[in-house]
């Protein structure tokens, strides 16, 4: 059960940072509708994370979900790194947006068939709202890839500094070969051909220029992070730890 219970959270953490670095944007959209839009976004992944936190909860049979989001430390973590970078201006969000929502697609498509029926129900729901979210990051790559000089400049900078932890999409452990191998998990290295391709249509239309695939950026799966986790978390944890009696 803990193999499970790790993996649970592997994907609730990736949620739960992400939804809580774009939840940064609210009140601070380029426009009142963006603003709604990435707020909504960033419910659904608090969302996702949610359900998959209360799931973890009942298989560590000890600690709530909230438990589980507010008092573990740093490196108790298991997100990917792509989703604790900072937002940055609007093009740098919309840029790791597309790339996480075209790898989120892949992987809840590939989740959803899984034996474990509460990660596959979770998957499934999952892949309604991430449709949206990708539909949402694409157009918005496109209109700024190939809108003015200054906006396309940005963006290809924007993805040429965040390309380095793309590679963490695609990594298989001993646990997820575990997982994969009992039929739960997903075998992550099989989504990179299909995310290839629709990231490099995307970008081609966008008339944005695909970084090289060289060095790249691990060690989520063993709760290794940047530093921006860390300042993340203690704004994220504060209210909770230091009033871990309250009742919300």
């Amino acid at each position: 059960m803990q193999d499970l219970l790790k993996y649970t959270l592997r994907i609730a953490d990736t949620s739960l940072i992400l939804g809580q670095r774009l939840s940064e944007w609210c009140s601070k959209g380029p426009t009142l509708e963006e603003d709604i839009a990435l707020s909504n976004i960033s419910l659904d992944l608090f969302g996702q994370a949610n359900g998959l936190l209360e799931y973890a909860s009942k298989i560590d049979g000890s600690r709530t979900a909230d438990d589980l989001a507010f008092k573990r430390n740093e490196r108790e973590f298991y997100n990917l790194q792509i989703c604790e970078q900072e937002n940055g201006h609007f093009g740098d969000t919309m840029v790791r947006q597309f790339l996480c929502d075209t790898y989120f697609m892949l992987f809840y498509q590939e989740l959803s068939k899984s034996e474990d029926e509460t990660l596959a129900a979770i998957a499934n729901k999952s892949i309604k709202e991430v449709s949206y979210h990708l539909r949402h990051s694409k157009n918005w790559l496109i209109r700024l890839g190939d809108g003015t000089d200054q906006s396309k400049e940005k963006v290809q900078k924007s993805i040429e500094n965040i390309w380095k932890f793309t590679g963490e999409f695609f990594e298989m452990d001993d646990l997820d070969n575990l997982m994969y191998a009992n039929k739960i998990g997903v075998n992550n290295i099989k989504l990179k051909d299909e995310w290839d391709i629709i990231v490099n249509q995307v970008l081609l239309e966008a008339k944005i220029n695909r970084p090289k695939d060289s060095y790249m950026m691990t060690g989520s799966k063993k709760g290794l992070h940047t530093e921006l986790l860390g300042k993340m978390l203690a704004e994220m944890q504060y209210l909770p730890r230091a009033y871990p009696d309250a009742k919300w």
